[in-house]
């Protein structure tokens, strides 16, 4: 059955050949200084050989472990995104599979089909006018510097940070966390987020705050972190990352992509302005990449909680691990389909 039904997802998208911390910084470039003056090709982790980033680039991202792309995806398309986005928070667009979440700060208001109401929805593949940003190929071109030509589409989101002003519960932040907490496949450096600004993003209203070279440390433990206005579903983050290491803050234009590394610890403030906040992203995985049980590991936790909920909202009793949850929604969206 699990089978019957990975491959079912599993198609092939035609015409893709081809708190404050010290020292804080304010990224507004593709790339900056690197850490050590030394680094010779053969020492690439992260990134691979092909003829679309500059050297600079990737010895960036090798250091950095993300890197921003200025201008990557269009207007009209962003334009696209944001009316079917619209469509759905209204309920005129109800795809199937797609996973619609609330700010906590509104659980128990009063309910209103609209932006005000909807703080990210998850699992586009179902989607046809959002998951084509799965499939643009300026996105893809850079994602296959990081996985290779066979390139699976994983975990995709719209997220619509709400204003956070009113209320003073700060629930629109995000506790600094890393990515491969949620993901059970392996090897991490075959895993690359594609993060696209639809709109300016800065402090105020809650661009990323990355932590540059953290994607060469472990997977650490994640929980819910214990703040007084309490957090969103699956908000889970990291309890002892060093709060001293410098933190950079991404401010970004409309259209600005960043992809980073699975590791990298990441997270973001509250967004202080009237306006919602939005991206689009999706977490692209080579097709050679292997799943792991995580039974026993820092993500079993994780595992049941997600399992519980797909239970609980989509009544998915075929969901029985996390494995199962992700092949689920699974898409090939370039090259050949190996492992996963």
């Amino acid at each position: 059955m699990e089978q019957q039904r990975a491959a079912t997802c599993l198609r092939m998208v035609p015409g893709h050949r081809g708190s404050s911390s010290a020292g804080v910084v304010v990224a507004t470039h593709t790339s900056g200084p690197i850490a050590h003056a030394s680094f010779h090709p053969k020492q690439f982790q992260y990134t691979l050989d092909n003829n679309v980033l500059s050297l600079e680039q990737r010895k960036f991202y090798e250091e950095s472990g993300y890197l921003v792309i200025k201008n990557l995806v269009s207007d009209a398309d962003i334009e696209r995104f944001r009316v079917e986005f619209e469509k759905i928070c209204k309920k005129e667009s109800k795809p199937a599979g797609l996973m619609v979440m609330r700010d906590v700060s509104l659980a128990k208001s009063e309910y209103i089909p609209s932006e005000k109401t909807i703080v990210k929805i998850q699992n586009l593949h179902d989607d046809k006018e959002l998951f084509r940003y799965c499939t643009l190929p300026e996105i893809l071109k850079y994602v296959e510097c990081f996985t290779g030509p066979n390139i699976m589409a994983m975990h995709t989101m719209v997220i619509n940070k709400p204003p956070d002003t009113g209320n003073c519960k700060k629930t629109s932040r995000h506790p600094m966390h890393q990515d491969l907490h949620y993901f059970p496949f392996r090897p991490s450096n075959l895993i690359v987020c594609a993060w696209t600004a639809m709109e300016h993003i800065d402090r105020n209203n809650g661009c990323l705050a990355v932590l540059p070279g953290t994607h060469k440390l472990p997977l650490k433990p994640h929980d819910y972190p214990q703040w007084e206005g309490g957090v969103n579903t699956m908000y889970h983050g990291i309890q002892d990352y060093d709060k001293d290491h410098a933190r950079v803050h991404l401010v970004m234009e409309k259209g600005d992509t960043v992809f980073f590394h699975p590791l990298l610890i990441h997270g973001s403030g509250r967004n202080r302005t009237q306006g919602f906040r939005k991206v689009i992203s999706c977490h692209f995985v080579s097709a050679d990449c292997h799943y792991i049980d995580v039974k026993g590991t820092s993500q079993e936790n994780l595992e049941k909680e997600i399992v519980e909920t797909a239970r609980k909202c989509h009544g998915d009793a075929n969901t029985t691990d996390l494995k199962d949850f992700m092949m689920s929604r699974a898409q090939l969206v370039k090259g050949e389909r190996t492992n996963l």
